[in-house]
């Protein structure tokens, strides 16, 4: 009997394999980290045989520790890093070069020179994004341009490109032996290399980017009965089951939170922090430093379309007190010692370590902590380091609201740090508006499993799965007007302090 749907959530800094039962409860969990490679200062990499070693291993541990069968799964889904780039041989299976993570700036003089012709805008109404080191097709051509064996193997017709879920299903359903070469609207969204409006690669983007079809796999629906294919036997689940749902993290999120109406919202709390606004069957150019990207698709359905704003750093600040910092040993100790104080003591961090990102775009900023005096302690710089994740929460809240034309009035939240009750009432404070956590806050696995049980009939249509969304917790705002204002214009003051610290960048090369 067909009693769970998995599904794997291949994250910045960690895999998780989560089972999940017919109301949407998780069943079985299992979670390993993976390294953060630095090579240079701007630079992130993963290693992308660790990830699918780890992939398996959770796979497994799920199974094992909650004694359950591979062949009691309906169906898996995958969601995954968005933007993170990998580029593997077809044959070995090998990567030529570690996966370029979303964070990483190497890319930017690539960038640069895209926008010297037609402006930071020069693709958006085709693709929805600003040219920016976030993507993924800058990342490719960095690779095909410093990877002699990477550049070799795709005019051969010999490499393969994918996001992490890309890599993640080929590996599971065979691999060089016949495995999918799939990816889903959402992910393709996020490449910089597909026609939002026609969901398909575009030959004149690949032509800019001098990138050759040949290594790009088929994008498919998010959710979808047809499947890309089964898991092997003698793979991790030890069962040929469905792989029939995919969506980037921030995608899968908005789909387990059901934001299934135009106008729904959520904001997921993880490694960064993106707020996803349902816009719909139409896309919505930004006129305000949002991303217009794909929100997902079921089947042969019409695509829904979203606005996004993307931060790179939020919990990724946390782990940065914890482990370059190490003020903290574990990042749930930052509430309390945050919470020794009653207010941030007028210091402000702006985490531009990776440049900022919505709404500005600048990848000519990098990060300052601002407001130092003899008065302040590490209570005062915890405090910063969680409101500086709602701060720019608020940056995001407020170019959405001017694209939509309609204000927010609640904010469904998920994600790690919605654990943490100082910044969620904070949170709630700074955009004066009532904040939701769900039952169920690991959203992100759920809306891949989500998307894969749907496709094969497990839950029956979108309307089963709002039924299993129910509250946890509401926070709801509780600050004077006054202080609200003043707050935010400090924000603002520190954030230019972040500006024009680059003021020139060699092209990056790899050593």
């Amino acid at each position: 009997m067909k009693r769970y749907v998995g599904a794997v959530d291949q994250g910045t800094t960690s895999t998780r394999f989560i089972i999940f039962d017919h109301d949407g409860n998780i069943v079985g969990v299992d979670q390993k980290e993976h390294r953060q490679i630095f090579a240079k200062p701007g630079w992130v990499e993963h290693d992308p045989m660790e990830i699918w070693g780890n992939t398996a291993a959770v796979i497994q541990g799920a199974l094992a520790k909650y004694m359950i069968s591979g062949d009691e799964l309906a169906a898996v889904g995958v969601t995954n890093q968005r933007e993170t780039s990998v580029v593997w041989d077809k044959n070995s299976g090998r990567p030529f070069y570690n996966a370029i993570v979303w964070q990483c700036t190497r890319t930017d003089a690539i960038c640069k020179e895209l926008i010297k012709d037609g402006g930071q805008d020069r693709f958006r109404a085709k693709t929805g994004l600003p040219i920016a080191t976030y993507f993924s097709a800058p990342k490719i051509r960095w690779i095909l341009d410093n990877v002699p064996a990477a550049k070799e193997a795709a005019l051969k017709g010999d490499a393969m490109f994918g996001t992490m879920d890309t890599w993640i299903i080929w590996n599971l359903t065979g691999g060089a032996d016949g495995g999918s070469h799939v990816t889903d609207v959402t992910n393709a969204s996020r490449t910089m290399l597909m026609d939002i409006s026609t969901l398909k690669w575009d030959s004149q983007l690949l032509e800019t980017f001098q990138i050759p079809d040949s290594v790009l796999p088929k994008i498919v629906p998010s959710s979808d009965s047809r499947t890309w294919g089964t898991t092997k036997k003698e793979g991790p689940l030890g069962a040929e089951v469905p792989l029939c749902g995919d969506l980037g993290d921030q995608q899968a999120a908005l789909f387990g939170q059901t934001c299934f109406d135009k106008g729904e919202a959520k904001n997921t709390y993880g490694t960064g922090c993106f707020l996803l606004l349902n816009s719909g069957n139409t896309p919505v150019q930004s006129k305000h430093g949002l991303i217009t990207t794909l929100g997902y698709q079921i089947g042969d359905q019409k695509p829904i379309y979203a606005l996004e704003g993307s931060i790179a750093m939020a919990g990724a600040l946390v782990q940065w007190v914890r482990d370059n910092l190490e003020m903290i040993r574990s990042a749930p100790e930052i509430e309390a010692l945050a919470s020794a104080v009653a207010d941030n003591g007028d210091i402000y961090c702006v985490p531009a370590f990776s440049g900022l990102f919505a709404p500005y775009w600048r990848s000519d900023a990098r990060g300052v902590i601002v407001g130092l005096t003899r008065y302040a302690n590490k209570n005062h710089i915890a405090r910063a380091t969680l409101e500086a994740t709602a701060y720019q929460t608020k940056d995001i809240v407020d170019a959405m609201n001017l694209d939509s034309g309609v204000d927010l009035t609640t904010l469904k939240v998920d994600g790690g740090m919605v654990q943490n009750n100082l910044l969620m009432q904070f949170q709630s404070d700074i955009l004066n508006v009532p904040v939701i956590r769900p039952k169920v806050a690991e959203t992100t696995a759920l809306g891949a499993a989500y998307a894969a049980g749907l496709a094969v009939g497990f839950w029956k249509s979108t309307d089963d799965l709002k039924q299993n969304w129910s509250i946890h917790s509401i926070w709801k705002p509780n600050m004077e007007e006054s202080k609200r204002l003043k707050y935010y214009a400090g924000w603002k003051k520190a954030v230019k302090r972040t500006l024009n610290w680059i003021e020139e960048d060699k092209p990056d090369r790899a050593d």
